[in-house]
């Protein structure tokens, strides 16, 4: 799905409650995801580890995201140089214009 289909489909009233319900319950979506699979891997890790071994924490496995965003000229760079590698063609303009 789009963002152009979501927007159409979803209400701002329904995008309140699902943000609501985000901060009740906790993350949804790629992140949740991650903190269960970190909190698999610490379990394993550490029924794993020797008697004085580390004892680790689902934040040891939680993969970082970065702490710097970029910006959206960054971002367009950062593409344009994939496509460049990749042998691709840079025609300019929008797809949907």
């Amino acid at each position: 799905m789009t963002v152009a289909d979501l927007d159409s489909r979803l209400s701002s009233y329904e995008l309140t409650e699902w943000m609501a319900f985000e901060k009740i319950t906790g993350p949804l979506g790629r992140r949740r995801h991650d903190i269960q699979a970190a909190t698999i891997a610490a379990t394993i890790a550490n029924s794993s580890r020797g008697k004085k071994g580390k004892k680790f924490k689902m934040a040891d496995f939680l993969i970082p995201y970065g702490e710097e965003r970029k910006s959206p000229q960054q971002m367009l760079e950062a593409i344009k140089g994939i496509n460049r590698a990749m042998g691709g063609e840079e025609r300019g303009g929008r797809p949907d214009r």
